[in-house]
């Protein structure tokens, strides 16, 4: 049996691969070996939505073990939002059932020529026909391909209704709640007319030194045990940024206008432990247990569940959107979910709409804190209707169309999650760095700004800080590692890690190396798609025009130029190459 399984949708054919040993050596796996397939099997001329494109999905050498945050799986591919790198991680409880395959990667590539579903187990993959699922939506979906698997405890990952009309920022969906969310991969499904893949496997899940693992495993496990950070993960999730982010005026607001919403308290941990009978939910083996599954227990949407929302929604809606109303968004949230589509893009571009019916630019009933009107321009956006059509385009088509390329705010074309870049300009640095496009995980360098290890305003030592973070979560994302467990997965645990799943003797210097070559190859992947310079910068709404606050804070050009250029040495990558006028 091969550790690669690759599935042609064109022809419906399948074959196994063995991934070259010293691959796995000098890449280890999850982002390392992903990346490497996807640079040389998507050439850069493949259009993302064309048959060229391919889906290159990993589980990284932890998945499928007992080792705390280990079960996460990814997605590689070309981005139909950006153009340029794609990459997606989800946790929930699909990663076990792909481990137990015995695939260290599958790779869907091709077209079908109508409806399908896969199925991928230890005996390689299955095509089904999924005619009577197309139109579905993403809950429906799921429950019916699982309902059609004979294996109790198979997991399947779907698209809704935007990754059928190829909404550029469609998601792919598993366990209801569990996203692969950004940069389109949804998308990418329904272009090759796949609805979705259900996994299961029986096989064992090995690593190369067990008796180092399953040490390593009990002392993360004692760690966790009286760890600060996890005791705030296992109260309120990433609610808890909402209060955090509105003390230090870095929540966008009111279209990034501000950074402080007034009535933040409504969606606040505490409204949501009071007002919502929160559970907490985990990914299985996880000591975060950071999922909030929440109720409506009255008003008009009562009896809604959902697992959140997570901070990123809460601040889209919520922030941008101005809804001070946390059952709203969690209606707002499910809509997303049951529909398919990323809800930081499809957030920030509800809240873009309303700037525009504010310009008069659309004829679209939108204001700030109008759930309804929100809620109806999503669904328009979602399954392309009237002006939505335009919207389900993403933010550099609304730019263009309207003449808003100094309005709208993004990197590379995404739209970025919710820390303010003129109050945190080390996240600032992130947005433009990130090769898949505005990104808050790469780095997180949200955390070391709040920890104090910078403060807020200074730009001389962002770029060294941001490096060894970026330098350490790649490794993370090589393990495929939840990045919630980054302050106890410091340079010493994660090399023995790596040490103790591959069967490599690696030093802190050498994953540093490791790290600087995987972030190379995703900066390279997106230049020789013309994705270069230009691309690492912030419109004038960031870095000319002032917050509308007392503080009035910009991110100038000269600032965030300062910042990568630095970075750009920091990566070998030579000077920085001045912006073309």
């Amino acid at each position: 049996m091969g550790d690669l399984l690759r599935i042609d949708l064109t022809d419906r054919t399948t074959s196994e691969e063995t991934i070259p040993p010293e691959l796995i050596t000098e890449l280890i796996g999850g982002k390392g070996i992903g990346t490497h397939y996807l640079m040389q099997e998507v050439g850069p001329e493949a259009d993302p939505l064309s048959p060229q494109n391919k889906l290159i999905f990993t589980a990284g050498p932890i998945g499928g073990t007992t080792m705390l945050g280990g079960n996460r799986y990814a997605v590689y591919f070309a981005s139909p939002l950006t153009g340029g790198y794609g990459e997606c991680y989800s946790g929930g409880n699909l990663t076990p059932q792909f481990a137990k395959t015995g695939y260290k990667v599958v790779i869907v590539e091709g077209r079908a020529d109508s409806p399908v579903y896969l199925e991928v187990s230890e005996e390689g993959a299955r095509v089904h026909d999924a005619s009577d699922l197309w139109g579905l939506d993403a809950f429906k979906a799921e429950d019916e391909i699982l309902a059609r698997t004979d294996h109790k405890k198979a997991r399947a990952c779907v698209i809704g209704p935007a990754g059928e009309r190829l909404v550029r920022f469609a998601c792919v969906n598993n366990d209801y709640w569990h996203q692969l969310g950004r940069g389109g991969p949804g998308a990418v499904f329904g272009s090759k007319n796949l609805k979705g893949i259900v996994w299961h496997g029986d096989r064992k899940v090995e690593v190369a030194r067990p008796d180092d693992f399953k040490a390593l495993v009990r002392d993360i496990v004692d760690r966790a045990k009286d760890d600060p950070g996890v005791a705030a993960y296992q109260r309120g999730g990433t609610m808890n940024m909402v209060r955090i982010m509105n003390s230090v005026n870095a929540f966008p607001t009111r279209y990034w206008r501000k950074g402080t919403l007034e009535n933040f308290e409504r969606l606040t941990v505490e409204t949501m432990l009071a007002e919502h009978g929160t559970v907490n939910q985990a990914c299985p083996p996880c000591a975060m247990r950071c999922v909030k599954r929440n109720t409506v227990l009255e008003g008009r949407h009562k009896g809604l569940v959902v697992d959140g929302p997570e901070y990123e929604t809460a601040y889209v809606f919520g922030g941008l959107c101005e809804i001070d109303d946390l059952a709203e968004i969690m209606w707002l949230n499910d809509l997303c979910d049951r529909l398919g589509v990323d809800t930081m893009d499809g957030g920030n571009l509800v809240a873009l709409g309303i700037e525009c019916a504010e310009r008069g630019l659309i004829d679209e009933k939108l204001t700030w804190n109008d759930p309804d009107g929100v809620g109806a321009f999503l669904e328009k956006i979602c399954l392309r209707q009237g002006v939505g059509d335009l919207f389900a385009e993403g933010v550099l088509a609304v730019a263009e169309e309207f003449g808003l390329q100094d309005v709208v705010v993004h990197a590379k074309g995404m739209a970025p999650p919710g820390y303010e870049p003129r109050k945190m300009k080390g996240m600032g640095l992130g947005f433009v760095t990130t090769a898949r496009g505005a990104c808050h995980l790469r780095a997180t360098m949200y955390k070391p700004e709040l920890m104090g290890l910078t403060t807020y305003g200074e730009i001389t030592d962002k770029a060294p800080i941001y490096v060894d973070w970026e330098d350490r979560l790649t490794i993370m994302d090589t393990l495929i590692y939840c990045r919630f467990y980054r302050d106890l997965v410091q340079w010493p645990y994660i090399t023995a890690v790596v040490n103790a799943a591959v069967g490599t003797d690696y030093t802190e210097d050498d994953l540093h190396r490791i790290a600087n070559r995987i972030v190379t190859m995703t900066h390279d992947f997106n230049a020789a798609r013309g994705i270069g310079r230009e691309s690492e910068t912030l419109p004038e709404w960031v870095t000319e025009k002032p917050m509308e606050d007392e503080e009035a804070l910009t991110l100038p050009h000269d600032e965030l130029a300062y910042m990568l250029g630095e970075y750009y040495k920091l990566r070998g990558w030579g000077e920085l190459p001045p912006l073309e006028q």
